[in-house]
């Protein structure tokens, strides 16, 4: 079976190797140190902070696994070999909605470094699907669940 590849900037990259040495460092600590005075108020059967202690250790080595694997199947975005007027992972992207003309800006990254709030798409979502590989002045219909609509790719330029 093949492994998935995780698409990312270095940055992304290096965010995730902090999220996991906190994790390792500090949370497993935390998290450890909660057992262990949960466990010093007795019966364990009826310990509500002994079972929240243990959901949440859980949760934090499942998510160690799961960043360690993104990391070893990380593949590093290189785009020094794309035109610097097209689409492509790693690089922010200004389009205009047609016809109304409210323009948006994205950065296209991969699926493990995507944060809309911070204006970053993963390459696999609709919008970064359709206009991966087009070009600046190039017009584009974006196929949502919602609906379709059109869009005109105004800006395209490096990540910072």
């Amino acid at each position: 079976m093949e492994e998935k590849v995780f698409p990312m900037t270095v940055e992304g990259k290096a965010k995730l190797e902090a999220e996991l040495e906190d994790l390792k460092v500090n949370k497993r600590k935390e998290i450890i140190e909660r057992i262990k005075i949960a466990r010093s108020f007795g019966d364990l059967s009826e310990n509500s902070e002994y079972e929240s202690a243990k959901d949440e250790q859980a949760f934090v080595e499942g998510r160690i696994s799961n960043i360690e694997n993104m990391i070893r199947f990380a593949e590093i975005i290189d785009d020094t070999n794309v035109d610097s007027n097209e689409v492509t992972l790693g690089r922010k992207v200004s389009f205009m909605e047609l016809p109304d003309g409210d323009e948006e800006t994205y950065t296209i990254v991969g699926s493990a470094e995507a944060d809309p709030m911070e204006f970053k798409i993963s390459n696999d979502s609709p919008i970064a699907q359709a206009i991966v590989g087009k070009k600046v002045n190039d017009v584009v219909t974006i196929e949502t669940p919602g609906g379709s609509f059109d869009v005109k790719i105004t800006k395209v330029e490096q990540k910072d």
